[in-house]
């Protein structure tokens, strides 16, 4: 019995503890990917824009299950696998999927927090020999970058401030990565919080100063790679997984299954 109550006061604990949703992207709305195809310019339903991607059906691009959630995270149904590959043109070169807020909450005014999770898989691994940009704003102020920077390949996740890395970890196939930017937008800094599986978010040093903007239509859930500078590119696919979508006002949560 004591066992029991210490277990429930826990999982009270990280209800306390949490924020305000004020935008959820957790894929809870959509039965398939195709749901996406529901939302145009002209009728602007679901949780999502979907526009920057192929000329291929939605499902080359973007695929629910829910064993593309990370398997901590109580609150999700199920996780996305975006896809790139030579197919994913979107008015350049650059190969994209990527996915925008739909709502008409301000996602650019006060302390938010911006959360998600991210993994990749053994099969169809991210290409290391080419800068990946992965959930950035339109501005570039803070984003997750992979691959070749500044012409150096690296095989590890990295964060980014105003195009300056702060923070590097070793990128493991089939391990989840929890993320939560933590965007000041009236101080102009950002500071980011991390967490591996379902452990606790941790903050990973303090915040920094940034041209921290958005319109609220202009935060990227997805990638974008790069053609290295001969313009040429290795044609394999990539898959992506993303989890626990969402943004949050008033305080933190830092637990991963809520």
């Amino acid at each position: 019995m004591l066992t029991v109550f210490a277990f429930v006061s826990f999982l009270l604990a990280g209800v306390v503890n949490a924020g305000t949703v004020i935008w959820d992207g957790r894929f809870n709305d959509y039965t398939t990917a195709t749901d996406l195809d529901k939302w145009s310019w002209s009728n602007q339903v679901g949780s999502y824009q979907w526009y920057i991607h192929g000329n291929g059906s939605t499902t080359d691009y973007v695929n629910f299950s829910p064993y593309f959630k990370n398997p901590a995270d109580m609150t999700s149904k199920q996780g996305a696998k975006l896809t790139i590959t030579p197919k994913s043109l979107w008015n350049s070169n650059f190969w994209r999927t990527e996915l925008i807020p739909q709502t008409t909450a301000n996602l650019g005014t006060g302390k938010l927090w911006y959360h998600f999770s991210v993994k990749k898989s053994g099969k169809n691994a991210p290409n290391p020999n080419y800068e990946h940009q992965v959930c950035f704003f339109e501005n570039h102020f803070t984003e997750l970058k992979f691959g070749k920077i500044n012409n150096v390949v690296d095989t590890r996740l990295q964060w980014f401030v105003g195009g300056t890395s702060k923070w590097v970890i070793e990128w493991i196939a089939d391990v989840w990565h929890n993320f939560a930017y933590e965007i000041d937008f009236g101080a102009s800094t950002v500071a980011m919080w991390h967490s591996e599986g379902g452990a606790d978010l941790m903050l990973q040093g303090p915040a920094v100063s940034a041209t921290t903007f958005t319109n609220s239509k202009d935060w990227h859930l997805g990638i974008l790679r790069i053609p290295d500078s001969q313009g040429t590119t290795n044609p394999a696919p990539e898959d992506w997984y993303f989890s626990g979508v969402y943004v949050e006002s008033g305080s933190l949560n830092t637990k991963v299954y809520a």
